[in-house]
């Protein structure tokens, strides 16, 4: 279940002198957002491969809201809680890419987390995120802004980002405010950045009341933070609890239900914004193909990975289906990866930004995502 505690604030409170928050005017009208499912989110759930043989067997009560959903690509059925963005597939505004992974195979979440938003070849063996260094790489530089209380290791590295969550703590009265004006006139340093921070809270003033809670709170925060000349460009957002070792089936429910309200929230408020939109849903790796004793799924390997936004050839479903019948599994137990997450980003983020994604790719990636990816953003 999306909250804005467990997706944005995190038990910390937002200060107005978080750094550059309002950003310069920025040079490419192009916007990212990642949203990390921390957790390992189910992609077996998510975009059930209801046709495949094997698939009613190995899920029992779980494949039950799913068996007679469409199928999209004839093979897949999307849950039913996720109802934008089976819209946004219909529109051509979502690609689903399935039985992918991240170079890790192992089933830490701290470990599984650090590869894929590093895009390195081995946890900790590097200290930058791939977010940071696409910064880099970028005309003018865009700042990074995280949509949490400290900066996630994606957006980590020699690139100065910024980080913001809204306050738990009252509002500021409005005579307060103007007497911090008035004394910072004259400081060269702090007048600047008091304006920024103003500008901020103008921003997202609507949504640090606590009046407007939950996942669609959460989408309308992102866009505000993104909207307008000064608006970020590269932003990254977190959703915890998706790992779901038991009762399952009702828990999954409510996340899904959450991240779809998120994201048409999301969209509704960047508006004409949402047509240089980027946006990558992801997770550290998927979860078992059977479901266990307690009526959940413990770690797997293979997962979902999705792209949605205006930029997005979408309504397509990229996979090499490796299969879930017993020999077909990765271990006995796992959907087996057969596409490279890492390919996949640096394919469609180099097109999103129209940089060279042989240039792109080992920069971004330097664990090794091979050959980019290409025909995932409109030309």
């Amino acid at each position: 279940m999306f909250d804005r505690r467990q997706i944005l604030i995190g038990g910390a409170a937002a200060t107005l002198f978080a750094p550059r928050i309002a950003f310069a005017r920025a040079e490419t009208e192009r916007r990212l957002v990642f949203l990390i499912q921390r957790g390992a989110a189910d992609g077996l759930a998510t975009l059930a491969p209801t046709g495949d043989p094997a698939y009613a067997g190995l899920r029992g009560d779980l494949a039950a809201d799913l068996m007679s959903q469409p199928k999209l690509g004839g093979l897949f059925a999307l849950h039913p809680a996720l109802k934008q963005l089976g819209a946004m597939y219909g529109s051509n505004q979502a690609l689903f890419a399935h039985a992918v992974a991240s170079p890790y195979r192992d089933r830490s979440h701290f470990d599984g987390q650090n590869v894929l938003e590093t895009g390195g070849a081995l946890p900790y063996d590097r200290k930058d995120g791939w977010m940071n260094r696409l910064i880099g790489l970028l005309p003018g530089g865009p700042r990074g802004l995280a949509i949490s209380a400290t900066v996630p290791t994606a957006l980590r590295g020699d690139v100065q980002v910024a980080s913001y969550a809204p306050s738990n703590l009252p509002d500021a009265p409005q005579d307060l405010l103007q007497r911090v004006t008035m004394l910072y006139e004259g400081d060269p340093q702090l007048h600047g950045l008091w304006n920024e921070a103003l500008q901020t809270r103008a921003m997202a003033a609507d949504l640090s009341t606590g009046n407007v809670r939950g996942a669609a709170a959460a989408g309308q925060l992102i866009a505000s933070l993104m909207t307008g000349a000064e608006g970020a460009r590269i932003v990254m957002a977190e959703s915890n609890g998706w790992d779901t070792h038991a009762g399952q089936r009702a828990r999954l429910n409510n996340q899904l239900t959450g991240l779809d309200a998120m994201l048409a929230s999301l969209r509704e408020g960047l508006g004409p914004a949402w047509s240089e939109t980027l946006v990558v849903v992801a997770t550290e790796f998927g979860r078992t193909a059977a479901v266990n004793g307690t009526g959940g799924t413990d770690h797997g390997t293979g997962s979902l990975a999705m792209l949605l936004g205006g930029t997005v050839a979408g309504g397509r479903i990229l996979s090499d289906w490796p299969g879930l019948g017993p020999s077909q599994l990765y271990e006995g137990r796992d959907l087996k990866p057969t596409l490279s997450i890492d390919a996949l980003l640096a394919g469609a983020l180099a097109e999103h930004f129209r940089i060279d994604p042989a240039q792109a790719a080992p920069q971004l990636f330097p664990g090794g995502a091979g050959k980019p990816i290409s025909g995932l953003i409109r030309a």
